[in-house]
């Protein structure tokens, strides 16, 4: 990548990359669950990554990727 703004949002390749990647980490990392969360400039971030649905939810309401 040769991106010089490493701070505003992800230009298409950047995004791509980002889904390739997010792809085989669930497809050869992920256990069962995993928590992860990061400082953004709007304020902490959660992400809950999970091979199992949270109640309350169907899988239509999730973008696929």
């Amino acid at each position: 990548m040769t991106k010089t703004d490493e701070t505003g949002p992800l230009d298409d390749q950047e995004f791509a990359t980002f889904r390739d990647l997010l792809r085989r980490y669930l497809a050869h990392e992920l256990g069962q669950w995993d928590l992860l969360r990061t400082d953004t400039p709007y304020g902490t971030a959660y992400l809950h990554m999970s091979r199992a649905l949270p109640p309350g939810t169907t899988k239509e309401m999730y973008r696929p990727i």
